[in-house]
């Protein structure tokens, strides 16, 4: 399979819920890619719509040059992997994986090749002979990416699959899960909520809203060039902080400006021309971009307020600043020894500021 393609997919239901409109994306063969969104924002409806499971109201759905629309599920040569694993309580774990192929017929000494193969590719070998119930919830996640690996698909369908697995065990399930991608290149579309997991797996990651795209790209691109607040607001952790303000262009340095507060804008957002002066904005500044300043740190890099919180989380210290546009929640190194009601000015890194318009919230980032 050379692409999937979306042109100008849609989903209205007969109540009238429009669940995705005027979609657009073409998947690269090989590709991962993580749909990222809030609940509700269409990211699992384009899933079961490649699934088949879901029907396209508008537009077209093709697989390489196939119009797919019309194409039932079995016919599709993809494999899901669901939130629920879905196994079959009553049958061992050698059956559960070995079941699709069965159903298709295949032969009983390719039944076996194919299962033992995933089964230690999976490292779930000593557990064939047990039932799902025997099973933690890592091992029974294994046991769901084994029944779509003996498949052979073209694509793998991946809906939240590790949403519940505790904190520990979603970091090695991911580290599995892009392992899995990189030996077998074939296609994975991957639907998620978690921040951290669109970062980590994807090769492109598409940021859904209200069944509308947001804005497709690389997790660089997503996470450092934001085209909107919701976009900016929806990666990062604590998530970005937004100060309202306007643009004074009046010296030698454009800045940003909030009561007392004024910073230097980098050269990218400088040469925005749209950025007049006394424009009203959003500066958009990420927790990480801050450090304990420097002796000669510039005027219009530096960020005072008042502690109002610490709270440390062994490698880093997050804080909460009281500044002149509000609190800002930051994160700072684990040696962070000011206390609550203590008065701090932080060091800004300038050139990873975004900016944002006030009313439409969209990007005034030129690059």
């Amino acid at each position: 399979m050379a692409s999937i393609r979306f042109e100008h997919v849609g989903k209205r239901y007969p109540n009238g819920f429009v669940a995705l409109s005027d979609f657009n994306l073409e998947i690269a063969d090989r590709e991962f890619l993580v749909l990222l969104g809030p609940s509700g924002c269409g990211k699992s409806t384009s899933l079961n719509m490649i699934a088949g499971l879901e029907d396209v109201t508008e537009g077209e759905l093709r697989f390489d040059d196939q119009v797919v629309n019309e194409v039932p599920p079995h016919r599709r040569d993809v494999a899901m992997v669901f939130q629920s694993y879905a196994l079959y309580p009553h049958k061992s774990v050698y059956e559960n994986i070995a079941f699709g192929l069965r159903m298709r017929k295949h032969p009983a000494s390719e039944i076996d090749r194919r299962v033992r193969d995933a089964a230690r590719r999976l490292e779930i070998e000593n557990l064939l002979e047990r039932r799902p119930s025997q099973l933690s919830g890592g091992q029974r996640q294994r046991v769901a990416l084994g029944r779509a690996m003996v498949r052979q698909p073209q694509v793998f369908l991946m809906d939240e699959p590790l949403s519940n697995l505790d904190a520990a065990l979603r970091v090695s399930m991911r580290a599995e899960i892009k392992q899995l991608h990189q030996a077998m290149q074939t296609t994975f579309v991957y639907v998620t909520h978690d921040q951290a997991e669109a970062l980590t797996l994807a090769d492109r990651i598409v940021v859904m809203r209200d069944g509308v795209v947001q804005q497709i790209g690389s997790p660089d691109e997503i996470y450092e060039a934001p085209r909107n607040t919701f976009v900016a607001s929806f990666l990062g952790n604590p998530a970005i902080n937004y100060l309202r303000g306007t643009i004074d262009r009046s010296g030698p340095q454009a800045q940003f400006v909030c009561g007392e507060l004024r910073l230097d804008l980098p050269a990218a957002l400088r040469a925005s021309e749209g950025l007049a002066n006394g424009r009203e904005v959003m500066l958009g500044l990420r927790a990480e971009d801050v450090s304990l300043p420097g002796v000669d740190a510039a005027p219009g890099r530096r960020l005072p307020g008042t502690v109002q919180s610490v709270l440390p989380v062994g490698s880093d210290a997050f804080i909460g600043l009281h500044t002149a546009g509000g609190v800002v929640y930051l994160r700072l190194g684990k040696d962070f020894r000011h206390r609550e009601g203590e008065p701090l000015a932080l060091e800004v890194n300038t050139g990873r500021l975004h900016l944002f318009d006030a009313q439409s919230g969209l990007s005034l980032r030129v690059s």
